[in-house]
């Protein structure tokens, strides 16, 4: 989502390089092209005209490092000044360990609070909490046979059994939840259109009954200055603690972020990176600060490459690498655990310096689908030697998998070029140098 605002701040940037002291008017000139980038990214006004004042003054009273340059030194302060205004650093929830402690996600109808309590009890149930979920929203039709649905596919218990409203049904499941073990409890909240009285009374009465540890607003990304000012109206009726950001996979500018959390005063704490249960992790300033200035944000990639990858299967393939004996077998798998981490668009902006030339990229998301129909219409014995494919069985495959000749060509010659990748790695690693252990690459 925030590649127009990388793309301006690269821009910003570029009037400082070769530059052997940080003079007042390049620095004005730069600031003035950061302010410009942050307002056409719908940062709130205040909030850049303070953004610009500090980093300004830091840079004008800041010594240069010898190893830096001064292009280097403001790109520092920038970068030390976004993360602050991001929340400085991730915030886990805090929840106590010896009772059951509950988050409460309120916020407007369409910001997609139902969609986070289940991706939140997935990953607090992923990192050894036993979570349970309750709906106290009475008001959107079938919202709480949604949860159910959502929180069957989690694998996590929903609490129906009280249709009272939404106070008893939130201080009985808080209740249950006590005695039979379960150590959090999320707490969906009906939502309105807008911010209205009636919503906030009943949010407060909620609170009461249920005393929050954590109390969340769930922000849509999209909808950016509107988000801002309903999270500064529910943060003055139930004292918000953090923020999650939903819909980051999207196109907006990016302004809602940077702004939610310096006008409330409360850190984006989660974000919400599309549909799927997994699609949602702990927000970490410093990483998508790094990825705003094009620095690009490995370790977040190497994270979801440890997510998806079996590490006895990686062995076991490292193995049969070794011996020549890799597969379209094995290919498929790599293919389908790139698709896991998520876009091959999204994966590209985590490299150091992709931001110069994201924008030019080409990726046809499809590949990997329509490789892995293609590699399904295989034989076994083809599959395990692709020499064997000679024109008539490549005729064959095209027409079983319903694709062009020309793309199983494409997916051979792919297959062919990560063996050498594969033989290149593993006769660096007998020499002692230090390779990844990289998927195959398209």
């Amino acid at each position: 989502m925030f590649d127009q605002l990388s793309s301006r701040l690269s821009s910003a940037f570029k009037k400082l390089k070769g530059e052997g002291t940080v003079k007042e008017k390049h620095l004005d000139e730069t600031l003035g092209e950061l302010r410009r980038a942050l307002l056409e990214a719908d940062v709130h006004l205040d909030v850049v005209k303070d953004f610009r004042e500090r980093v300004r003054e830091k840079a004008l009273g800041a010594e240069v490092s010898s190893s830096l340059s001064p292009g280097q030194q403001v790109i520092k302060i920038v970068s030390q000044e976004l993360t602050d205004l991001l929340g400085g650093q991730a915030r886990p929830l805090k929840l106590p360990q010896q009772k059951c402690g509950t988050v409460l996600l309120v916020g407007l109808q369409g910001s997609g609070k139902t969609t986070t309590a289940a991706k939140l009890a997935k990953n607090l149930k992923e990192n050894g909490r036993i979570p349970m979920l309750v709906s106290a929203d009475f008001s959107r039709p079938a919202a709480r046979e949604q949860l159910a649905v959502l929180g069957e596919q989690v694998g996590v218990k929903v609490f129906q059994d009280v249709d009272d409203g939404p106070v008893e049904a939130a201080k009985a499941a808080y209740k249950l939840a006590t005695l039979r073990g379960f150590d959090a409890l999320i707490v969906d909240t009906a939502g309105r259109l807008h911010v209205d009285e009636a919503l906030m009374d009943e949010l407060k009465r909620v609170v009461k009954a249920t005393g929050p540890s954590e109390t969340l607003f769930v922000g849509d990304a999209m909808t950016g200055q509107d988000a801002v000012r309903s999270a500064q109206a529910f943060d003055e009726a139930v004292d918000l603690t953090g923020i999650v950001l939903t819909k980051l996979d999207g196109d907006a500018r990016g302004g809602a972020a940077l702004s939610m959390a310096r006008v409330t005063g409360k850190p984006v704490r989660f974000a919400g990176l599309g549909e799927k249960p997994d699609a949602f992790e702990l927000f970490r300033p410093d990483r998508m600060v790094s990825r705003l200035l094009g620095m690009g944000d490995v370790l977040t990639l190497i994270e979801r490459a440890e997510k998806v990858v079996d590490a006895d299967a990686a062995r076991e393939m490292t193995k049969r690498a070794r011996k020549g004996e890799l597969t379209l077998d094995d290919f498929k798998e790599q293919l389908l655990q790139v698709r896991k981490m998520g876009s091959m668009e999204e994966l590209v902006s985590m490299l150091p310096g992709a931001s110069g030339f994201k924008g030019s990229l080409d990726v046809d998301e499809r590949w990997s689908v329509h490789a892995e129909a293609i590699i399904n219409s295989m034989t076994k014995a083809e599959r395990k030697s692709a020499q064997l494919m000679n024109p008539s069985r490549k005729r064959r495959v095209a027409k079983g998998a319903g694709r062009p000749l020309s793309e199983v060509n494409r997916l051979l010659k792919s297959f062919k070029q990560a063996k050498k990748l594969h033989s290149k790695m593993l006769t660096a690693g007998r020499q002692g140098k230090r390779m990844p252990n990289l998927p195959f690459a398209r």
